[in-house]
């Protein structure tokens, strides 16, 4: 045998590996087969995917997916690997792009239910027992009642219930159902309205700051915990980086209800991908509780979102929380058995730091001013594009020494895209390579046979490599040019942990409590810190992710509560202590 073909068939036999090999770990944002935004006037600006307003069910054993006009759904095993099933839920005469619109999903007894947002009166339930096999038939007509954002939950003891609302000026609502006829049994119930001059975190826009419009309520979802009902809802506005999910708390599934004093639960307003509302909060297999919800690019439309999902739980107190610290970064699937607290699903976190954060960058061409740099700059807005799609375009990342990498995720970027509505018959195909010194070169992965649709391809490898050199090959992408939002390279620099925090400072007056100005001292050798807070020292549950700065504006508190903040710096090999909570 030749030392050609002994080295052709050990790169055979290491592709087949990787590309059998089950994952243990999962990275945001989800990477599902997208379809691109359906509606016309929304592609102005560029055709695109998007989709948001998650719903994820456990039914039968497996994980089932629907989300805001997708033409279908998917079902998992794991978590891990989506199966997409292609479905038409609306009929002719209801002459809508929205197919379906931030659907409604629950299961009565052996059957799963669907139901989709609208605005008028004749839009059916389905129901199915064989949803893998696509096999759905009408439990009623028409639901006479409608509702924008719709949810549906039963209850303990056989109640059904409706939750609906999306508006700027109106509350959520709620109502029973009667299950006999499936209609509402009498009017809706207003149920929870915005205060958004208390809580800083409900006020409209990027900054927070309710420039152009007033916020907005929507997303309801229902969770029962310990005989309590937790009526989840989404706000301010899913075009922004602070979409997040708040939660209010009562004894009855229609109220009255209190706001918890830890809010929002879900919120993500920092790192590559941002925003963590409007979604819903499911139990695993094993009894562990996870949150979906809408993560945010808005670049070619407001509307051009995408799906996360993370750890979640309920704390000793029966405090809701969701757990989003490094949530774009390589966290384990695997939580073990109904084990949930805030600190053992930190643990969840592979500590793959992300290696490539703003280091040197080459490129094959470049499409005007989209540079090669904006794919390593921790902003899924922004992307690098080559001039073309074809064969033989590439981008080779620098990682600055040779660093231990664990795992790769390729975000892909739409430029030049020509789909409206999703595609079913579409695929990436690429090549990763590495290096010591930038000369000669191995196979990471070799995807170049590909057949499936993966814009956030996520590989991680069955054993790390030493590389200093990533260099990603096109071989094929779905239409328009070759363009990436993040070649996000994982794993371990091998050098020291990142120096700890000094004068940390967190300036919150009276003139306006709901804010407060956050600034610390420079640590030289941090590429990015994690910023917690919380409404008490052992209840630090939200984090922002804060890059090449030594300082951030924080609008999101309540004006009546207490809180405490703590801050940890970054770096490709690990965190610094967290410095004491404080005040």
């Amino acid at each position: 045998m030749t030392t050609t073909l002994r080295i052709l068939i050990t790169l055979l036999l290491s592709t087949v590996l990787l590309s059998s090999q089950a994952q243990t770990t999962y990275c945001n944002p989800v990477n599902v087969d997208y379809g691109y935004c359906p509606i016309p006037n929304f592609t102005e600006w560029g055709k695109h995917r998007a989709t948001a307003d998650p719903v994820i069910v456990t039914y039968k054993g497996d994980y089932y997916l629907f989300s805001t006009n997708q033409w279908g759904y998917w079902w998992s095993p794991d978590l891990s690997k989506w199966h997409f099933v292609s479905r038409k839920f609306l009929k002719p005469w209801h002459k809508v792009y929205d197919e379906l619109c931030a659907p409604a999903v629950w299961v009565m007894g052996d059957t799963m239910m669907v139901f989709g947002s609208t605005y008028s009166s004749n839009f059916p339930i389905w129901m199915s027992t064989d949803p893998k096999g696509n096999q759905w038939k009408e439990a009623v007509d028409s639901f006479e009642a409608g509702g924008w954002d719709p949810a549906f939950f039963l209850d303990d003891d056989g109640k059904l219930y409706q939750y609906n609302g999306s508006s700027n000026s109106y509350p959520l609502y709620g109502g029973e159902v009667d299950r006999k006829t499936m209609q509402l049994k009498g009017a809706r119930k207003e149920l929870y309205l915005l205060n958004h001059e208390r809580y800083g975190w409900q006020r409209f826009g990027e900054y927070m700051d309710n420039t152009f419009l007033d916020p907005f309520i929507e997303g309801a979802w229902m969770t029962k915990h310990h005989g309590k009902y937790y009526l989840q809802y989404g706000a301010p506005g899913t075009e922004f980086s602070g979409y997040a999910d708040g939660v209010v708390v009562s004894d009855h599934p229609l109220g009255p209800f209190t706001p918890q004093a830890h809010n929002p639960f879900s919120f993500k307003p920092g790192g590559f991908a941002r925003g963590a509302g409007h979604g819903s909060t499911f139990q695993d297999t094993k009894g562990n509780w996870w949150h979906v919800s809408t993560m945010v690019i808005s670049v070619k439309n407001s509307f051009e979102r995408r799906l996360g999902i993370w750890p979640a739980g309920f704390d000793k107190d029966d405090v809701l929380y969701c757990n989003t610290v490094f949530g774009d970064y390589p966290h384990y699937l695997n939580r073990g058995s109904n084990s949930a607290s805030f600190e053992n699903d930190r643990k969840s976190f592979t500590g793959w730091m992300l290696l490539n954060y703003n280091k040197p960058v080459t490129v094959s061409s470049t499409l005007g001013g989209y540079l090669p740099n904006n794919a390593v700059d921790e902003n899924i807005k922004t992307y690098w594009s080559a001039a073309t799609g074809n064969k033989g375009e590439w981008l080779q990342s620098d990682l600055g020494s040779v660093s231990t990498v664990h795992a790769v995720q390729i975000n892909y970027a739409d430029q030049d895209a020509t789909f409206l509505g999703k595609q079913t018959d579409i695929y990436h195909q690429y090549i990763l390579h590495y290096s010591l010194d930038g000369k000669k070169w191995q196979i990471l992965t070799d995807k170049s046979h590909n057949l499936s649709d993966v814009p956030h391809d996520y590989i991680e490898l069955p054993q790390p490599v030493k590389a200093r050199y990533i260099k990603l090959e096109n071989i094929h992408v779905p239409s328009g040019k070759f363009a990436i939002s993040g070649l996000r390279v994982f794993g371990n620099g091998n050098g020291p942990l990142p120096d700890s925090v000094k004068s940390f400072m967190v300036l919150r007056t009276e003139k306006d409590k709901r804010s407060a100005w956050i600034k610390w001292e420079p640590v030289d050798n941090a590429y990015a810190y994690n910023i917690y807070f919380g409404i008490a020292p052992d209840k630090l549950y939200n984090c922002i992710m804060v890059h090449n700065a030594n300082d951030y504006f924080f609008k999101g508190m309540d004006k009546d509560q207490s809180y405490y903040f703590s801050i940890e710096a970054i770096n490709e090999n690990g965190v610094s202590p967290k410095t004491k909570p404080r005040t």
